[in-house]
């Protein structure tokens, strides 16, 4: 099959939607599949190079950090794509290039299927001073835009309900976002990991609450960083790894909280070869966040074997399983008791670990390969049934 990929976001950029899109790409051509991505170029410049077409640009950053609006002229680039044909269109964004992936779609006959990544009433603090009317701008925003598709994928059953709930009218599957298993499962040596303790200022001694992401308002660090406040003197790191709008506000509230280094330290971004390790450094992977609509960082942290405790959430059932491989909780009472758990018990530490990375498994780039192509199947059947082209 031919197949284009079209998302506001690509390499070079690192989230959730670029690992998702990257991992589906290999996949598909590991099956023979020709797969084209149509993304947004980080200029005014139109570029096209190794099957990735991107379109001019120009900063939007003051509707969302880092995002972009793509430019008008872009009409060469989609007549290209459209004299290619390709049999599925799979959008990743809803803005820029979800226009442009429905032009082609429709112009070529072809299923348009849509991945919903991100719950945009989780960040109205973005685009409407009132919470409650900017949640219902983005129910409204949402249906409208899924309702011109073939069909919807989510990552959880979290997000399919919720769509479900909007009243969005295409079928929604449900297909988790897989990881490299290998990347993260790979055996990495003390000495490289001691290498990186010392890079960081993190005493031999201390233990490591891990975080990875984006340093953002909805991610509820703030949490975090009280949690290892309450903790005291005692010798443990809150390590957060990643960089965002909220890093300013993030640093500043650490030094309120009396959280100098190594107490509290930021990593900012690491390079994507070294994200494994931070993993492997971390005693426990921690979250506050109650905005994922997966959280790829969850499933890669269990792979690397380390042991989660995170905010409970419905996105997390079947991934964090309590007394297996971490815990979610409700409360900061059974927050902070779960942590000392897993901080002062290392045969209980080394067992979640284990389970850690054993539940990992299922969640395997090949296993979303496959899932990913019966539905493409599956819809260009459905297509051929209603008389579009195939």
């Amino acid at each position: 099959m031919k197949i284009l990929i079209t998302s506001d976001w690509y390499t070079p950029a690192v989230n959730g939607v670029v690992a998702s899109i990257l991992a589906l790409r290999r996949q598909l051509e590991a099956r023979g599949h020709e797969v084209r991505v149509l993304t947004l170029s980080g200029t005014v410049h139109t570029t096209c190079e190794n099957g990735v077409y991107a379109v001019g640009s120009v900063d939007a950053g003051l509707i969302y950090p880092g995002a972009r609006l793509r430019s008008f002229a872009v009409g060469q680039t989609v007549r290209r794509l459209v004299e290619w044909k390709p049999d599925v269109v799979h959008s990743q964004c809803e803005f820029s290039t979800f226009f442009l992936a429905r032009h082609i779609a429709r112009a070529v006959g072809a299923p348009l299927i849509h991945t919903y990544h991100t719950v945009y009433e989780d960040y109205t603090h973005y685009f409407s001073p009132s919470r409650r009317w900017g949640r219902l701008l983005a129910r409204g925003f949402t249906r409208a835009i899924l309702g011109s598709c073939d069909g919807v994928i989510a990552p959880t059953e979290k997000v399919r309900a919720l769509l479900e709930g909007y009243g969005v009218k295409p079928p929604v599957t449900v297909i988790p976002t897989g990881i490299p298993l290998g990347r993260f499962a790979a055996p990495v040596s003390d000495a490289v990991l001691d290498g990186l303790r010392r890079r960081l200022g993190i005493p031999a001694e201390n233990r490591i609450l891990v975080y990875v992401g984006r340093l953002a308002k909805e991610k509820n660090l703030e949490e975090l960083l009280e949690c290892r406040a309450a903790l005291g003197r005692a010798p443990v790191t809150l390590l957060l790894v990643g960089d965002g709008p909220a890093r300013p506000a993030l640093e500043e509230r650490a030094a309120a909280l009396g959280l100098a280094a190594p107490a509290a330290v930021f990593a900012g971004m690491a390079a994507p070869e070294e994200v494994p390790l931070y993993y492997r450094l971390g005693d426990v992977f921690v979250s506050a966040s109650s905005s994922e609509t997966q959280g790829l960082t969850y499933l890669e942290a269990l792979a690397a074997g380390t042991p989660a405790v995170c905010r409970a959430d419905p996105c997390l059932n079947g991934v964090i399983e309590n007394g297996v491989n971490g815990w979610q909780y409700e409360t900061g009472r059974e927050r902070d008791e779960k942590l000392n758990r897993l901080l002062t018990d290392e045969p209980l530490r080394k067992r979640l670990a284990r389970g850690a990375a054993a539940g990992a498994a299922a969640f395997s780039e090949e296993a979303f390969g496959e899932k990913v192509l019966a539905l493409y199947e599956a819809q260009r059947a459905a297509k051929a049934r209603r008389g579009g082209a195939v």
